[in-house]
């Protein structure tokens, strides 16, 4: 199995190695956009207890970021795959189980979630932020892109065409990431809206990436809840795979 997976994911790692370069200008964009406008912009009037509004505002930066590309590197290139150009049926055909087809996906999603934080990480420090990159931070941000990616696979299996799939984007994705914590503290909203947020898997996320970063708390509530939503996730991705199989 663990030769199945690797075969699916090295697939995803030769297409991304052709084009690295380009990969990695593209994802420095809207991070220095967010740095600029929030950072040096709003966040010079702005400060949350003994960090800068700029500290603040990193790791929810990271949240947001390896949300958005462990799910959209996965998401809409399997949708297509599977609805338009018939490539997933190369892999229905191959002797490989659904699950180890899931799990190459979901780690190749992962990486490039990875590879994109990675430079944030850098651009932040070279703006003047003060954070810790430690093993809890990096084990947070593991999860986080996991889970997203093995949404990513239940999303591109479920959604009829490129524009539920972009629907899907705006319903579910975008209001996550505004309202989990990743620009401001939740602590302020109505209460019965806070407890939806509270369940949301970026919130926490953000929550375990903020923590590890600026010395608080070790969020372990919050990781054992994203490593729940990746067991989920990941879980309803190979069933969903199983019956397009059958």
């Amino acid at each position: 199995m663990l030769q199945d997976v690797w075969t699916v994911f090295w697939r995803d790692w030769l297409v991304l190695k052709r084009r690295i370069g380009r990969y990695i200008l593209s994802r420095m964009i809207s991070p220095i956009l967010y740095l600029v406008a929030f950072g040096w912009g709003l966040g010079r009037s702005m400060a949350f207890g003994q960090e800068s509004y700029l500290d603040f505002i990193v790791p929810g930066i990271i949240a947001l970021n390896s949300m958005n590309i462990s799910f959209n590197s996965v998401s809409s290139p399997l949708n297509m795959s599977r609805l338009y150009h018939k490539t997933l049926e190369e892999y229905l055909i191959a002797p490989i189980s659904a699950a180890s087809f899931v799990f190459g996906k979901v780690l190749s999603g992962a990486l490039r979630g990875l590879i994109s934080t990675s430079v944030i990480i850098v651009l932040a420090y070279l703006f003047g932020a003060h954070f810790s990159v430690n093993l809890f931070f990096l084990g947070a941000l593991l999860l986080n892109c996991l889970l997203f990616a093995s949404l990513a696979v239940v999303a591109a299996m479920k959604m009829g065409s490129h524009e539920e799939m972009a629907n899907f984007n705006t319903y579910v994705l975008l209001p996550m990431s505004f309202l989990c914590g990743t620009f401001f503290k939740t602590d302020h909203l109505p209460l019965a809206f806070r407890y939806i947020i509270e369940m949301l898997p970026l919130t926490h996320a953000s929550y375990a990436l903020r923590s590890a970063a600026l010395g608080g708390e070790v969020g372990y509530i919050s990781l054992v809840v994203m490593f729940a939503y990746l067991l989920i996730f990941t879980f309803w991705g190979v069933q969903l795979l199983k019956k397009v199989r059958e």
